[in-house]
C-alpha cells in the first residue's frame, strides 16, 4: 500500500499528543504518589532521631559531593561503589539482628542457634513490614540502634575515607554533612522496606532484593515480564507486516550520479563547522584516556600500576573516581553532541547552494560559546566538589551532581542556549529548503529532531536540590531516557536520510517518507519506554505495565534502524565505485551497535522481573557502553568521515587512519563488552540471585579472584580504543593540512548535490 507522507505526519502528530498526555499524568503523579518525607522520623519514647530538613540537607550533601558519580542510589549512578539505598537497608538489617540477639539472647547474632537466628530474623522482617499511614516515621527501639550504627559507619567511610573501597579522604567534608547524607540513605531505605498506603508492597515495589528484609519480587513484575515477551512476538509481526505493506524505496547506487568529493564546492560556513571536529576530538581523547583510568580503579581502588607506591602519590586523592566519571559522561556528551552540531551546520549549503550572510562568523561564535561552556562546567565540577563553591552557588555555578547532569545549572543553561543558536543558523542554512517544503519535509525534520534535544533538556530545570529524590528521578530521565531512545534516535534517522540524499542514494521525498514511518515507531515507544526507570525508585504501581509494554516495543524501531543499514551498506557494496565507502562504514556500524546495545541488551535488561534483580549492574554497564558510543557515536564519526572527505583536497584525501580507527574502535568495543563487561554483569545476577541485591554491589564481589580477572580482560579492548581515538586525533592534524579552499561566492550552479534536490519539487 502507498502511505503519503501526509497522512503518516498526521499519526506522528497524534502519537506527539497521545505521549504528552501520558507522561503529562505520569508528571501529575509523581508529585502525588513520591514517598512522603515526614516532619520527623521519632523512637518509641517519642524521642526526634531525624527531621525533614536532615534528609533534604542529606540529600543536598549527596549531589554537592558528587555521590551518584561513586555509588547508586535506588540503582541509579555509578557501580564503582555500593548502591546506598540498598546497602543502609542491609546494615539496618543486621545491626538490627544485633539488637534483638543482644536483647533477647544475650549474644551476637552470628553465634546463637539457627532456631534462635530464625526468631531473630522473624522479629526483624516485622519490624520492617509496617505500612505507612501518615504523620511521623515511628522506629523501634531495634531500628533507633540501627539508625545510630549505619550513621557512624557513614561517617568513617565517606568523610575520614576507606582507600579499600576507593572513598578519598573528606568525600564529604564535614562530619555533619556525612551524618545527614546517612539520613538520607536511611530515608530511601525506610520507603523500600514500607508498605504504601493500601498495598501490600514497598513504595519500591520491594525493591532491592533483601530477603532479610522481607523484599523479593513482586507478582506484576513477573506476570508483565511475561505479558512482555508476548508482546515483542506480537509487535515483531506487526512491524514485520508494516514493513511489507508500506512501499518505502531503497537506497541505490546503480544507476545513479553519485557527486564525486571534488565536484561539491566548499563554503566558508562549512570550513567554520569543521572546526568543531578538532575540538571534539580532544574531547573523545579526554574521555577514553578517563575510561581507562576508570576501569583500572576497579583493580587498585586507590592506586594506578603502583605509581603510589614508587612516587608516594594517591591519584585517589588528586583525581578520585567520582570527579573522574563525572568528566568521563559529560566528555562523552559533548563530543559526540559538538560533532552532530557540526553535521547539522554542514549540510544545509551542500543540500541547497546557500550561503547566509556572516554564517561562517556566527558559526564561530557558536563554537566560542561551547568551548566557554564545556570549560566552565567541567572546571566547576572539580571546584563544587571540592569545596571551593559554596552557599546557594554549588549547583548553580558548580557541580548538580546528578548523574548526566552533572555541570551546575548556569552551564545547563548555557547548553541550552547553544542548542538554540544552533538551530537558528541551521534554519538560516536551510531556508531555501524550508521555504520550499512542507512541514513534513526533511530539512524540518532535522529541525524537529533538534528541537526536541534541546526540549527535553528542560525538564532537567524541573526540580532543585531540595526535590524529593523520587521526583527528581523522574525529571532526570525525560532528560537521559528521551534523549537516547527518542530524540537522539529521531536526530539518528533524520541525519542518515540526509545524508543518503547528499549523496543522490535516495529522493528527498522518499528519504522523507522513510525518516517519518520510522520517527513514528520510534515516538510510538521510546518516549513512553521511559517508565521502566520508574520501577523501583518510588513511583506510582501503574508504570509497571506501561513500563513493559512500551519497554518492549522500544526494540521493534531498532531492528527497522538494523535493517536500513544493511540496506544502506547494499547499496554501497553495489559499485566499486562507490566514494563515500567510509563513511558508510561508519553509518552501518552505528546501526549494527544500535540493535545490539539498545535493543538486544537493552531489551533483556528491561524485562520487569530481569530488571529487578539487574537493576544497576555490569549488565547495565555494556548495554550503555554498546548503545552511547556504538550508536551514537559512530554516527558521529561517520558524519566526520564524510565532512572531511568533502572538505579535503581528492588527490590528497587517504582514509587509511580512519579505517585503521575504525577497526580499533570497533574490536575494542566487542571485547569490551562482550568479554569483560557482560562477563562481570552475569556474575552479579547470579550473586544477586544467591544472596541479595547489595551482595552484588559491595567490595567482596569485586575482589572475588575471577571477577579481578575479567576486569583486567577489559585492558585489551580499552587498549584499542584508546589506540584508536589516538590514531583519530592524529589523523585530524594530518588532515588540517589538506583542507580545500572555500569557495568566496559558490552558488547553486556548483553544487552538483544541491542542483537535484532543488529541483526534487513536491
Amino acid at each position: 500500500m502507498e502511505i503519503q507522507r501526509k497522512t503518516i505526519a498526521k499519526v506522528i502528530t497524534v502519537a506527539f499528543i497521545f505521549n504528552l498526555v501520558v507522561m503529562g499524568g505520569g508528571a501529575w503523579f509523581a508529585y502525588q504518589e513520591s514517598p512522603p518525607i515526614p516532619e520527623q522520623v521519632v523512637g518509641p519514647d517519642g524521642e526526634t532521631i531525624v527531621t525533614d530538613a536532615e534528609i533534604r540537607d542529606g540529600k543536598r550533601a549527596f549531589q554537592k559531593n558528587g555521590l551518584m558519580n561513586h555509588g547508586s542510589i535506588l540503582g541509579n549512578g555509578a557501580y564503582y561503589g555500593v548502591d546506598y539505598t540498598a546497602n543502609a537497608l542491609e546494615l539496618k538489617t543486621e545491626y538490627m539482628r544485633e539488637y534483638y540477639a543482644q536483647e533477647r539472647y544475650g549474644d551476637d547474632y552470628d553465634a546463637l542457634a539457627a532456631e534462635e537466628q530464625a526468631a531473630v530474623d522473624s522479629v526483624v522482617k516485622q519490624d520492617l513490614d509496617g505500612a505507612y499511614d501518615g504523620g511521623n516515621i515511628e522506629y523501634s527501639a531495634a531500628e533507633v540502634y540501627a539508625h545510630e550504627q549505619v550513621t557512624q559507619d557513614y561517617v568513617e567511610r565517606y568523610h575520614e575515607g576507606d582507600h579499600d573501597r576507593g572513598i578519598p579522604a573528606g568525600m564529604i567534608a564535614t562530619e555533619e554533612d556525612a551524618e545527614q547524607f546517612a539520613d538520607f540513605a536511611l530515608w530511601t531505605a525506610w520507603f523500600a522496606h514500607t508498605d504504601r498506603p493500601e498495598a501490600s508492597h514497598s513504595y519500591t515495589n520491594d525493591w532491592p532484593y533483601s530477603p532479610a528484609a522481607g523484599n523479593d519480587a513482586t507478582g506484576a513484575a513477573m506476570t508483565w515480564s511475561v505479558i512482555a515477551m508476548i508482546l515483542l512476538v506480537a509487535g515483531a509481526g506487526f512491524g514485520i507486516w508494516l514493513y511489507q505493506s508500506v512501499k518505502l524505496p531503497e537506497p541505490s547506487a546503480a544507476d545513479v550520479t553519485v557527486p564525486e568529493p571534488g565536484d561539491v564546492s566548499v563554503f566558508p560556513s562549512q570550513r567554520a563547522a569543521l572546526r568543531f571536529i578538532p575540538v571534539a576530538a580532544g574531547l573523545f581523547l579526554a574521555q577514553v584516556m578517563l575510561g581507562g583510568l576508570l576501569a583500572h580503579f576497579y583493580i587498585e581502588r586507590a592506586g594506578f600500576f603502583g605509581i603510589e607506591e614508587i612516587f608516594g602519590v594517591h591519584i585517589l586523592q588528586i583525581l578520585p573516581f567520582a570527579i573522574a566519571k563525572t568528566w568521563h559522561i559529560d566528555l562523552g556528551i559533548l563530543w559526540i553532541a559538538a560533532t552532530w552540531l557540526a553535521a547539522g551546520l554542514f549540510l544545509p549549503p551542500l543540500l541547497t547552494g546557500h550561503e547566509p550572510d556572516r554564517q561562517a562568523t556566527y558559526i564561530n561564535v557558536l563554537l566560542g560559546a561551547i568551548v566557554v561552556v564545556a570549560v566552565g562546567g567541567l572546571s566547576g565540577i572539580w571546584l563544587g566538589a571540592n569545596g571551593y563553591i559554596d552557599g546557594r552557588l554549588w549547583w548553580i555555578l558548580g557541580n548538580e551532581g546528578l548523574e548526566y547532569l552533572e555541570v551546575g545549572k548556569l552551564w545547563q543553561f548555557g547548553l541550552l542556549v547553544g542548542f538554540g543558536l544552533w538551530a537558528v543558523l541551521t534554519i538560516r542554512g536551510l531556508k531555501p529548503l524550508l521555504d520550499r517544503e512542507p512541514v513534513f519535509g526533511l530539512a524540518h525534520m532535522i529541525l524537529y529532531a533538534g528541537g526536541s534535544i534541546a526540549l527535553l533538556f528542560v525538564a532537567g530545570f524541573m526540580f532543585t536540590p531540595s526535590t524529593n529524590i523520587a521526583v527528581t528521578e523522574f525529571w532526570r530521565w525525560w532528560v537521559v531516557h528521551m534523549w537516547v531512545e527518542g530524540a537522539f534516535e529521531f536526530f539518528i534517522v533524520a541525519i542518515i536520510g540526509l545524508t543518503l540524499v547528499s549523496m543522490n542514494l535516495l529522493t528527498r521525498r522518499s528519504a522523507e517518507k522513510a525518516v517519518m514511518l520510522q520517527a513514528l515507531l520510534v515516538m510510538g515507544s521510546g518516549v513512553i519506554g521511559v517508565s521502566h526507570h520508574y520501577w523501583w525508585i518510588g513511583m506510582p504501581d501503574a508504570w509497571i505495565p506501561i513500563g513493559s509494554v512500551f519497554s518492549t516495543l522500544e526494540l521493534i524501531p531498532l531492528v527497522f534502524i538494523l535493517y536500513e543499514a544493511l540496506g544502506q551498506y547494499t547499496a554501497m557494496s553495489e559499485t566499486g565505485e562507490f566514494p563515500y565507502r567510509l563513511p558508510f562504514m561508519f553509518i552501518v556500524a552505528s546501526g549494527v551497535w544500535n540493535f545490539v546495545g539498545a535493543g538486544v541488551l537493552g531489551f533483556f535488561i528491561n524485562l520487569p522481573l530481569i530488571n529487578y534483580y539487574e537493576h544497576g549492574t555490569y549488565l547495565t554497564v555494556g548495554h550503555a557502553h554498546a548503545a552511547m558510543f556504538g550508536a551514537f557515536g559512530f554516527l558521529a564519526l561517520g558524519m566526520v568521515a564524510y565532512m572531511l572527505q568533502i572538505a579535503i583536497e581528492p588527490e590528497r584525501w587517504d582514509g587509511s587512519w580512519l579505517r585503521a580507527s575504525f577497526w580499533c574502535w570497533n574490536v575494542g568495543l566487542a571485547l569490551m563488552v562482550f568479554v569483560s563487561v557482560l562477563p562481570v554483569g552475569f556474575l552479579q545476577l547470579e550473586a544477586v540471585f544467591t544472596g541479595s541485591y547489595d551482595a552484588a554491589r559491595n567490595l567482596a564481589f569485586y575482589n572475588r579472584p575471577l571477577v579481578q580477572d575479567l576486569f583486567w580482560a577489559r585492558l585489551p579492548g580499552d587498549t584499542l580504543i584508546i589506540l584508536g581515538t589516538a590514531i583519530y586525533a592524529a589523523d585530524l592534524v594530518r588532515k588540517r593540512f589538506a583542507l580545500r579552499r572555500s569557495e568566496d561566492d559558490p552558488s547553486v550552479d556548483d553544487m552538483a548535490v544541491a542542483e537535484g534536490i532543488m529541483s526534487d519539487d513536491d
